[in-house]
């Protein structure tokens, strides 16, 4: 995961605003960026997840809301992650999803998130659950096309995106600025 957040942490200035989409507990971003001069805000429906993360990143402004749902004004953050969380939201809802958060970000912003694949559900399309660590959990994707296509729609150009085996799991990493 290191290299993950080396690469994100080399594309953006020195400190800023990162937004945490699905947060968790905290760990790794809203633990790291506050140690590099960021101010973190994390977004997570979970009340147990916000309570760990109170622990783990304790100096992260903490939001209980459906990352949906959450609010922000415009231009309010350097960047986004939404790590291993945009994928239990329904494929249905990413390009309104996708289109808030360019709105949140500033003109030289930059989103990462990882999404489900085909190397994950075994289809090219997904929308159902899968059994993780003996819990039922929401998934659902697109073909990677559908995602650049939602992506170039919300007013984004992909950096990079590659598929990562992280603890044995292997997720489509995306990096995305905001573009024009």
């Amino acid at each position: 995961m290191s290299d993950v957040l080396g690469d994100f942490a080399g594309r953006l200035p020195a400190c800023g605003n990162l937004l945490d989409l699905g947060c968790g507990a905290g760990e790794p971003f809203a633990c790291e960026f506050p140690r590099r001069g960021w101010d973190v805000t994390g977004v997570d429906f979970s009340a147990r997840m916000l309570e760990l993360a109170t622990r783990y990143a304790p100096r992260m402004r903490q939001v209980r809301a459906d990352m949906r749902d959450a609010n922000f004004a415009k231009r309010s953050f350097d960047a986004v992650a939404a790590i291993y969380s945009l994928f239990h939201v329904p494929a249905s809802d990413h390009p309104a999803l996708f289109a808030r958060i360019r709105g949140w970000l500033r003109p030289e912003g930059i989103l990462l998130f990882t999404y489900a694949t085909r190397a994950y559900t075994g289809q090219d399309r997904f929308d159902g659950h899968i059994t993780f660590m003996g819990q039922e959990l929401y998934y659902s994707h697109v073909t990677r096309p559908e995602l650049d296509a939602q992506l170039v729609a919300a007013g984004f150009s992909v950096i990079e995106a590659r598929e990562r085996s992280i603890g044995g799991e292997t997720f489509l990493w995306v990096t995305s600025g905001v573009s024009g």
